[in-house]
């Protein structure tokens, strides 16, 4: 955020506040109205220099005015002078507790000028009741860095978390976000690897590893020997199964129904091995096998969109559209960017006559399935496995 537009934030904070000012002599009020109200023009001006040489002219009159202390306070960290900005803020706080733009802003000066500890402790007291969204993510990226400064990358994480619920589309956000969560990651490597060098748990995180690095080979040596370790956790067969899928080898994805099946005797709960069943099923053309396993999905995980796609995708080649349009209807409202739920909703509403919503939904298939392209282009030039709900299975349109 730009300093101009922090300082239009900050500005006449007390201008709906109550006022704590001392009682002054009735032969100065009309002097010190007059330090006020200039004082007031030059902040609503911009202009800092001539505002803070009112400000304390009032409180030359007036020591215990809150306005005049945390006005001058913010003029002098907008200026860069933290260590008298502290003095300001500090007293106006003592004066009237609970001004909690002036304590958030006292933090980021403590932090500036060696008292973290105090810093942090303000930032903190004072982020969860701040409403203006531009002060809200300044003072989270306040605390962001000090939660780094001392390696608390958990707390550091979930802070850049709510802030990004704020402001999705902040790049420097998302960077942070990037550089803490790799951090996270790569610090659970190696307490695991310092750990239990020879766990499954070991070869699951190193083939999870591979696959970000294009190494799917690798990543399938280390799947199977976490198996022979932990043959009873679920999760490694999935896991297995999607790579064997993806390979393409006709063998290998014989493999993948083997070890989607062996997940889903150890968790009948899985949703997305029911899916991915359903998904295969449908490809070589068993619709009653596809039927059943898309329907125990939904039935599983009701807000799945994958899952309901699937189900319609079935459904419409049983002609049965009023079924699959229900249930597309609720996947494009649970998942906007499913390409697949868009094309096949199209087609729908063509079939039934409605033809400026099908063209609306052919426009977002086209759109996402554009931007599908960008990313796996990027991803590619990165050396990087996309994440398996990032894009739409080829041959997931029919």
């Amino acid at each position: 955020m730009r300093s101009k537009e922090v300082f239009v934030a900050l500005l006449l904070l007390f201008s709906v506040s109550a006022r704590v000012s001392s009682q002054v002599a009735s032969s100065r009020p009309q002097q010190l109205q007059r330090h006020e109200h200039l004082a007031q023009q030059y902040l609503r001006e911009q202009n800092p220099d001539l505002a803070a040489r009112e400000l304390r002219a009032v409180l030359a009159l007036d020591p215990n005015n809150v306005e005049a202390r945390g006005n001058l306070g913010v003029l002098l960290f907008f200026r860069g002078d933290c260590t008298d900005a502290t003095k300001e803020l500090g007293a106006a706080l003592k004066l009237q507790p609970g001004l909690w733009k002036i304590q958030a802003l006292l933090g980021m000066c403590e932090a500036r000028t060696g008292e973290p500890g105090d810093g942090r402790r303000d930032l903190e007291e004072a982020y969860p009741h701040l409403r203006e969204e531009k002060i809200k993510i300044e003072v989270g990226k306040a605390l962001i860095e000090s939660y780094t400064s001392t390696r608390d990358l958990e707390q550091a994480a979930t802070t850049v978390s709510a802030l990004l619920k704020l402001e999705p589309t902040d790049t420097g956000l998302i960077f942070t976000a990037y550089q803490l969560y790799s951090n996270l990651a790569d610090e659970a490597v190696l307490e695991m690897a310092m750990t239990a060098p020879d766990s499954g748990q070991m070869h699951q995180m190193m083939a999870r590893v591979l696959i970000k690095e294009g190494d799917n080979p690798a990543a399938i040596l280390n799947y199977r020997a976490a198996i022979k370790l932990n043959p009873e956790n679920s999760s490694l067969h999935f896991e297995l199964a999607e790579l064997l899928y993806a390979s393409g080898n006709v063998k290998d994805q014989k493999e993948a129904v083997v070890e989607y099946k062996k997940a889903l005797a150890l968790n009948p709960l899985d949703g997305k091995a029911e899916s991915e069943l359903g998904k295969i099923a449908a490809y070589n053309g068993d619709t009653k096998v596809a039927l059943a396993h898309y329907s125990r999905a939904v039935k599983l995980r009701p807000n799945d969109a994958i899952a309901l796609t699937g189900l319609a995708g079935v459904l419409i080649s049983m002609q049965q559209p009023d079924k699959a349009l229900r249930l597309l209807e609720r996947a494009v409202q649970l998942d906007p960017g499913s390409a697949t739920a868009h094309y096949r909703l199209s087609m729908l509403y063509r079939r039934a006559g409605r033809k400026v919503d099908a063209g609306r939904e052919l426009a977002e298939y086209f759109k996402y399935k554009k931007m599908q392209a960008q990313l796996a282009a990027i991803l590619k030039k990165m050396r990087v496995q996309p994440a398996k709900d990032t894009i739409d299975e080829p041959d997931a349109v029919p």
